[in-house]
């Protein structure tokens, strides 16, 4: 059955009833997992690649591999017992040779802590058709990302749709008409970034007409889209929406994560400054706020009408101090490092730090993400609700 949601469902729970049980289905098999990473450059979508990250999230996937191994599962990986001290050999490259290296070698469930797009292996390699029964993945449906890995095309039908928070926006296609659209933004500050962003990079507060199209000109050189949104000025919170598992069957979000210590109005990246630095789960009585319930529910809302087959992290920020939330970052691939190797007690991810609020620890809400994992030919079959 397609892996679609149909926006004309107006309740909530009856559309994640409806849709839960097509996303997750579970092999009677005790799984042997096998973690990917990003080893392919991501192709350029409507003009725009998105920047692969150094690496290619080697370092969370080894913290993965590492955890979920510590945990007492099977852990398949390509070097026979790979160093702790190191992210490499803990993961298969997400080229076809690789992921099919891992399946020869007996995998069961493939966590995709990649990039997808649509002529990723996942979903074209012919090779692995004939497992798409027997296979099972962590991660979202390759058509998915593509699709909403684009802020601007994403936040724009939740704005067709209504229901949702966001913050004003506008877009920049080329340089042609910079100046007019500057002209039409009547209040400053505002936040210029790239559509298809990874993390912080590339995303700036401009305080002034000037600055803006400078950053605008320095964005065009890499990306011939640039979305520029209203500048939220209050509390900055993560939302982490869990997917639907045999043990819970609908949507849902973990507490909000609270972030400060900004640099310039944005978060940093979790590479310069750890997010345990500069983050804090909140608490009962910060919960007494109603902003945090409702946004919570607008997240929950977003990951069942596009059908998230896994997390998916939601960054949210109040317009001003005290006032109601926006949502103004849905991410379809959160950070998923975590304390356990040496040397990484500090790594814990937003979504970790919410999980612990939970009285998980780092083994536990992986082994939960797992327990999501999609039948592959369910993740090929995905169909987007637009």
């Amino acid at each position: 059955m397609p892996l679609s949601v149909a926006p004309r469902f107006t309740s909530i729970g009856r559309l994640m009833r409806l849709s839960g049980a097509r996303f997750y289905s579970q092999s009677h098999r005790a799984p042997a997992v096998s973690v990917l990473f990003q080893d392919i450059e991501p192709p350029v979508i409507n003009g725009v690649r998105k920047p692969r990250k150094p690496g290619g999230y080697q370092d969370s996937g080894a913290d993965i591999a590492f955890t979920l191994q510590s945990k007492g599962l099977t852990v398949i990986t390509p070097a026979t017992s790979p160093d702790v001290y190191k992210h490499e050999g803990w993961c298969f490259s997400d080229t076809e040779a690789g992921i099919c290296s891992a399946v020869d070698k007996g995998t069961t469930h493939l966590w995709a802590n990649t990039i997808l797009f649509e002529s990723h292996p996942l979903q074209r390699s012919e090779k692995l058709t004939p497992y798409a029964s027997d296979l099972y993945v962590v991660g979202q449906p390759p058509a998915m990302v593509q699709n909403f890995d684009d802020k601007a095309y994403l936040n724009g039908k939740l704005r067709e749709i209504g229901g949702y928070t966001l913050p004003r926006s506008w877009l920049v296609q080329g340089s042609a008409n910079i100046d007019e659209i500057i002209a039409s933004i009547d209040r400053f500050p505002v936040v210029g970034k790239p559509i298809r962003g990874r993390g912080s990079y590339g995303v700036k507060v401009c305080h002034n007409p000037v600055e803006l199209k400078e950053h605008i000109l320095q964005l065009i050189d890499e990306s011939p889209v640039v979305m520029v949104e209203e500048y939220l000025a209050g509390e900055e919170a993560t939302l982490t929406i869990m997917p639907p598992s045999p043990e819970r069957p609908e949507y849902w979000s973990m507490l909000p994560v609270s972030r400060f210590n900004h640099m310039d109005g944005i978060a940093p990246y979790n590479g310069v400054v750890a997010v345990v630095a500069n983050s804090r789960v909140v608490t009962d009585k910060d919960m007494e706020d109603p902003a945090y319930r409702k946004i919570m529910d607008e997240g929950v809302k977003v990951a069942a009408l596009i059908g998230a087959t896994a997390p998916i992290r939601i960054d949210v920020r109040r317009f001003s101090e005290n006032s109601e939330f926006a949502l103004f970052d849905i991410n379809m691939k959160p950070n998923m490092t975590g304390p356990g190797r040496p040397g990484r007690e500090d790594q814990a991810s937003l979504t970790a730090m919410a999980a612990s609020a939970m009285g998980w620890d780092y083994g536990t809400l992986l082994q939960k993400i797992l327990a999501s994992a999609t039948q592959l030919s369910k993740f090929r079959a995905y169909h987007s609700p637009f």
